[in-house]
């Protein structure tokens, strides 16, 4: 059934179909958006991490390796806890301001809002799933990193190999939970224009001033992401544990 005009203001669960019934579309763009740039925030910023979490696990061999590679290690290393203190000291919301209205300056023509979304997610993201593989390096026994010394391996070789794929299946519950941040925390993006559910919500209740009947659908579906990527999640984790336990 849909109701062919605004209910009074007394009619709450009125209006709330109301507005499903003729905003329909907005919330369906706002849920598409959400979902895609927690995804691929997500996973580029696990991709970014996994690399800077080499960088930072690398050893200085000081006697044997060349003045120049001990150098840039040093360097690479302050460099990305810099950019973590950074990232995980300051809100996303700012985070978002300064790099969509700073870079605008310079008329790039592929700098929209939706780009500049996707990445300051994945770069705040990268910051604590960075933090959270050395989490899961702590965890990983450190006698088979001496193991695997002690059979000729490298330091690079032993981390890649044997202690990251561990510290990864460690860590896979945290970045879940990244996941399900970000579904939540990409509502800041409505500061730049970004069209995600909290935008498209503003959108719709814009031209009826029925905000409380609005957000409370926003919410409806916040949560319901929110639940769904939970269940995926300890499914996810649940399998993960069982294939680990097969070998």
């Amino acid at each position: 059934m849909i109701v062919a005009s605004l209910p009074p203001r007394d009619a709450f669960f009125e209006t709330v179909w109301y507005l499903i019934s003729t905003y329909q579309q907005f919330f369906f763009t706002g849920i598409f958006y959400t979902i895609m740039l927690s995804v691929i925030g997500t996973v580029g910023g696990f991709i970014i991490a996994f690399f800077f979490t080499i960088v930072r696990t690398t050893k200085i061999d000081r006697l044997r390796q060349p003045k120049v590679s001990i150098f840039l290690t040093v360097v690479s290393q302050k460099l990305i806890n810099l950019y973590i203190t950074v990232f995980r000291g300051t809100p996303m919301m700012v985070q978002a301001m300064i790099f969509y209205y700073g870079l605008s300056r310079l008329q790039i023509s592929f700098w929209t809002p939706l780009v500049a979304g996707f990445v300051v997610v994945t770069l705040n993201t990268t910051a604590y799933i960075t933090e959270v593989l050395r989490s899961g390096i702590n965890g990983v026994d450190h006698g088979q990193l001496e193991a695997s010394r002690s059979l000729g391996f490298s330091h690079s070789q032993s981390m890649k190999l044997i202690v990251l794929p561990q510290a990864i299946r460690q860590s896979l519950p945290a970045i879940g939970n990244e996941f399900i941040i970000n579904l939540k925390d990409t509502s800041v993006l409505s500061v730049i224009g970004v069209t995600e559910l909290f935008r498209a919500t503003q959108l719709a209740t814009s031209p009826n001033y029925r905000t409380t009947e609005g957000f409370f659908i926003a919410a409806i579906l916040y949560l319901s992401m929110t639940l769904i990527a939970s269940l995926l999640v300890n499914r996810f984790e649940k399998t993960s544990r069982k294939k680990e336990a097969m070998v």
